[in-house]
């Protein structure tokens, strides 16, 4: 029972409910039944060759005047350093299944120029490769999860590769790499064993690619000290049968197995929606297709689970995220989309399910970091803005590798039509320090929320805040005003008896942090 609140900033000021009385919630925060660790992986990220993803994106190359270092921006790179990203899955996606590592090596000039066939045709000048991938992930001090050619590579190829990359030997593939300028060899953590191999990467049956991942997987090897986790591609979305079938088949031989799911409003793929032309209906439906992720997490860990019940397979979610149609004036085969408010209501939603789960998911990657789909940076040539859902990962860092509370929410639910969804959710976690930090959203688009809190086991002396939301359910951050939408200090609480009264406006992300 809390009885001694110490709180930072005003206690007074209330948020005036939109569209009539805010809806009433009960949370209770179970600071004394602690669960497992929050896997920080769950915040990773994933960058791909597509549209503007990586080039102009991430590389302008040494001589742009753009600043950059080695050929990687700058402002870029400062931006992502402070979302503590853990883990950068690299270079697909589908592009991986048609990727031959060695295209990406040596000096920029001799390195041969391909087609990209997954992502429109365009030239791949391959200037962008092992060294430079590795560069980035130092720079930003995330692991390295690269995927390897199942589709149309050779388990040699993808052998050699890891070699190259993480042998400390006197082999010719070590030497090669020393030739290439890096001495040391790198740490590779993850190694995919393809990528969506139901489709782009080689339209497989499920009982085919559990052979073939056999086989490659018999051929990932660890150098110098350097253990790489293996990771399986899972089926389409609820394709249970793949899940099954793989882990029966090649549950010994991976740590890791993986999930793409994606937020589409209208769930046709032919036509998926605006990212900024929608009314409350499509901000609905969104919020109904993203909450499917519990769904799917929840019925794959129960197939995972006969197989493997002590949960040394990860669950990895490797591609997530909202998916519009290409923007007014765009290729669709870049993928660029504009990211809003309904985005970070998105984030924030998965990154709570992702963190209740943690038992069993132990990677999630967004896809994707700058340019393209859910990104959490739009570069326009020297230009750079922040997105919401940067925002949102800005605010949830706090999650990583932190002990796992649970929480009980117990709020209205958001209805529309025939169709309703829960109008709160939370998560909340201890860190190190022991201080609890608590994430909640409101997924009402109008009706502001009143928050009655408990904490149950613990007596915070302290309260802080910060609030992301925006005036309207379709509000961005532009080039001409990068900053719409950006978080601040949430103050709007308050103890009332026992309880910690917490007054939300609608369509926001709030994280509290209580010492």
């Amino acid at each position: 029972m809390l009885t001694v609140l110490c709180i930072a900033g005003p206690m007074t000021r209330r948020t005036t409910a939109q569209n009539g009385e805010p809806n009433k919630a009960e949370l209770v925060v179970r600071a004394d039944q602690p669960q497992g660790t929050i896997n920080r992986n769950i915040y990773g990220q994933f960058a791909e060759h597509l549209g503007r993803g990586i080039y102009d994106g991430i590389w302008v190359g040494e001589n742009s005047p753009i600043p950059n270092t080695r050929g990687i921006r700058n402002d870029v790179v400062a931006a992502l350093k402070k979302l503590s990203i853990p883990v950068l899955r690299w270079p697909g996606g589908c592009f991986a299944d048609e990727y031959h590592w060695r295209d990406g090596i040596g000096p920029r000039d001799k390195r041969p120029q391909r087609i990209n066939a997954s992502w429109g045709g365009v030239a791949e000048t391959n200037a962008f490769g092992t060294h430079e991938f590795m560069d980035l992930c130092e720079m930003i001090g995330a692991d390295a999860y690269v995927g390897g050619n199942v589709g149309s590579g050779t388990p040699q190829e993808m052998m050699e590769w890891v070699e190259y990359m993480t042998s400390d030997s006197d082999s010719n593939l070590a030497n090669l790499r020393r030739r290439n300028g890096r001495e040391k060899p790198w740490k590779v953590g993850y190694f995919a064993v393809g990528n969506e191999n139901w489709g782009c990467g080689g339209n497989m049956r499920p009982e085919y690619y559990a052979d073939e991942y056999r086989r490659f997987a018999t051929f990932i090897k660890d150098y110098s000290g350097n253990h790489v986790k293996k990771i399986a591609s899972g089926g389409v979305e609820d394709d249970y049968k793949w899940t099954d079938l793989l882990m029966s088949q090649a549950g010994r031989q991976m740590q890791g197995y993986s999930l793409h799911f994606y937020t589409l409003p209208t769930s046709n793929w032919d036509r998926k929606g605006s990212a900024t032309q929608f009314d409350e209906g499509e901000w609905h439906a969104t919020l109904v297709r993203t909450l499917r992720m519990d769904e799917l997490i929840r019925k794959h860990t129960e197939i995972m689970d006969k197989y493997d019940p002590q949960k040394h397979v990860g669950l990895m979610v490797d591609e997530w995220g909202t998916w519009y149609d290409a923007e007014p004036g765009k290729d669709m085969g870049t993928l660029y989309q504009q990211n809003g408010i309904r985005d970070a209501i998105v984030a924030g939603v998965n990154l709570n399910i992702f963190n209740q789960h943690s038992d069993r998911v132990q990677m999630a990657n967004i896809a994707q970091m700058v340019n393209v789909l859910q990104s959490m940076i739009l570069t326009d040539k020297e230009r750079m803005i922040l997105t919401p859902t940067y925002h949102v990962f800005e605010m949830y860092k706090v999650h990583q590798g932190a002990t796992l509370i649970p929480v009980e929410m117990k709020a209205p639910e958001y209805r529309l039509g025939q169709a309703s969804v829960p109008s709160l959710q939370a998560s909340a976690s201890r860190d190190a320090a022991g201080r609890l930090h608590v994430s909640i959203v409101n997924l009402d688009a109008n009706r502001a929320a009143q928050v009655s809190t408990r904490i149950s086991g613990a007596t915070p002396t302290k309260i802080t805040g910060r609030l992301l939301t925006a005036p309207a359910m379709n509000t961005t951050n532009t080039f001409d005003k990068p900053d719409a939408v950006r978080p601040v200090p949430f103050t709007d609480f308050k103890l009332q008896g026992d309880q910690i009264t917490l007054n939300l406006p609608s369509k926001s992300v709030v994280v509290l942090e209580l010492q």
